[in-house]
This record gives C-alpha cells, structure tokens and sequence, in this order.
C-alpha cells in the first residue's frame, strides 16, 4: 500500500470513528447536548481535527441520516421482486420494525430525536430530509398500487401512509425503549410486532 492510500484509509476510519461516536452520544443526549468537543473528547482526538472532516454538528447529524437510510434501503432492495403489493407492503413493515430493532441508535437520530433548531430555524438544502421522504414515497405508491388492484378499500394514500407508519413506529419505539418487555422476552418481541403486522394487514385486506 501507497503512502497516499494509506493516508486515505486511515481518513477513512477516523471519519467513521467520528460518525459512530457522534451517533452513541446523539442518541444519548439529543442534538442540542452534543458538542464537537464531547465527540473529540470520546474519541481522544483534539476538536480541531474533528473540523478537519464536518464542518460542524449539524453536517455530522446529516450524515448520520444518511447512512441510516442507507441501511434501511439496503433492506428493502428486494422488495420489486414481490409481485403482490400487499405482500410487499407487509415485507416493508416487517423490514422497518427489524431495522429498528438492529439500529435502535440510528433509528431513535432518524425518527426520534427532535429536529434540530438550527433546522427549523433555516431550512437549507441539507435540512429537506429528502432519504426520509423518499422512504415514505415509497410506502405510498405501494398503497396505491393496493387500491388500484383493489386488495385495499380506497382511500387518501397520505392519510393511510401516516396510519400504517405510525403503527409501526410505534412498535419499534416501544420495542428500543424496553416497553414491551411485560408483554415478551427480549427474544419473542420480534415476532410479537409480526404478528401485530400480520393484524394490521389482514385488517385492511379485502375479501375476494
């Protein structure tokens, strides 16, 4: 290996050292308790060399939610091969509550954590949550394509996106703040909340 690859990877994996400090001490302590200096200070680097890769924070938190819905994508490349919308619409439920459940701090930073002032305050380009919206696109041109092969009654797509979502968001937010542990073993919440799902499913389904 090159001087300057070598100078490269290890860029490389202080970057992500950066990245996975920040994301343990966002889900700890929330956006506006984080400090450059408490993630240097957690990585034993100087704030300085911090800056050297994020020009702040707020790009750090953005980055991180990127690579969030990295994973979750990664999760759901597979879901154009399932020919049944209703079926892939269960499979898109049932892929959100396991990322959830794998990645509780990058889902409590992508779906928990409160927004950020300095994102209310000015809504710039990196702001948009443009991953986000693209993740809930999808969940509505599956509703869609339900109603237009009539498996599911009609209805306003948004309204029934937001239903579906928070059904199972809510499962994964009770799961990863340990609230359904008198209802399961840590082992059987995961087929708990499928079970919930298939519910949830066969409730919107219609008969022949």
């Amino acid at each position: 290996m090159g001087i300057n690859e070598r100078k490269d990877k290890q860029k490389a994996e202080l970057r992500q050292l950066i990245l996975d400090a920040s994301v343990k001490l966002f889900s700890e302590h929330g956006f506006e308790g984080v400090s450059i200096r408490k993630i240097a200070e957690l990585i034993e680097y100087s704030p300085t060399t911090i800056y050297l890769h994020f020009k702040d924070k707020t790009e750090i938190l953005f980055e991180l939610n990127e690579i969030g819905f990295r994973k979750l994508g990664e999760m759901n490349k597979n879901l154009a091969e399932i020919q049944n919308p209703l079926v892939r619409l269960y499979k898109l439920g049932e892929n959100y509550m396991q990322f959830g459940l794998e990645n509780p701090q990058y889902y409590d930073l992508m779906f928990m954590m409160k927004v950020p002032s300095v994102c209310i305050n000015n809504m710039e380009e990196i702001c948009k949550w443009k991953s986000g919206d693209h993740a809930f696109d999808i969940l509505l041109s599956i509703l869609q394509e339900c109603i237009d092969k009539k498996l599911i009654k009609p209805g306003d797509t948004m309204t029934m996106g937001l239903t579906f979502w928070s059904l199972v968001h809510g499962h994964v937010a009770l799961a990863i703040r340990d609230r359904l542990e008198k209802m399961a073993d840590q082992k059987d919440i995961f087929p708990v909340m499928v079970r919930s799902l298939n519910w949830i499913i066969n409730t919107i389904e219609l008969s022949g």
